[in-house]
């Protein structure tokens, strides 16, 4: 069942600008009342004010959140892949992550720093952010997440190399469990070209650097 059948929910915003929403009307309904169940469970009142709408709102919050399921990356690739006799590095660093971890439903989020080395195709940069979104917008582990997203640029790009390095929070270590607030938890994953040293630590020094 596709998650975002047309059900519009517009929010009056700044300006008389709308935001408008689009979600299966019969999805909604069935999460919003396993979500009433929830707050009944954990021994809140979903009938009082504050909660009236909750669970509608969990519900929408979780399809967003999980939207990369209906989302198709290599598709994003190649609706934007050039001929271009170029190859050099390209490096896009400082994506912005979040996703929800898989074991306790609770949310990382960090940082992707990708490049790739061109054979005969380049792709228009904002696809490589537009990727990353497609795998984290689902439950997740780092170390998955990393594989798909190296794995999909190589797949479809057929680039000499990948590289990608991911650093990230995660509030399932820092909420609960061992409860450490400050650690970071950094994965990689490489391919071609990046498996030799003198690229890899290219990459890395790239990535590092500030520019300006």
């Amino acid at each position: 069942m596709n998650k975002t059948d047309a059900y519009p929910d517009r929010d009056e915003g700044i300006d008389g600008y709308k935001k408008i929403d689009r979600y299966n009307t019969g999805l909604i309904d069935n999460l919003s009342g396993l979500y009433h169940n929830v707050l009944e469970q954990i021994g809140e009142d979903p009938n009082r004010e504050g909660l009236l709408k909750t669970p509608e709102r969990m519900a929408k919050a979780m399809l967003f959140l999980t939207q990369g399921y209906d989302l198709n990356a290599e598709e994003i690739l190649k609706s934007a892949m050039f001929k271009e006799e170029y190859s050099q590095m390209v490096v896009v660093k400082d994506i912005e992550v979040y996703s929800m971890c898989e074991h306790h439903m609770l949310p990382f989020f960090g940082k992707a720093h990708i490049a790739y080395i061109p054979n005969g195709h380049v792709v228009g940069l904002s696809k490589i952010p537009r990727v990353v979104d497609v795998f984290a917008r689902r439950l997740q582990v780092q170390e998955r997440l990393t594989n798909e997203i190296r794995d999909c640029i190589q797949e479809t790009l057929n680039p000499l190399g990948v590289g990608v390095v991911i650093e990230c929070r995660h509030l399932c270590m820092s909420m609960r469990g061992v409860q450490k607030q400050n650690s970071v938890t950094t994965t990689s994953a490489f391919t071609g070209e990046f498996l030799k040293e003198k690229t890899r630590t290219e990459f890395l020094n790239l990535i590092t650097a500030k520019l300006g």
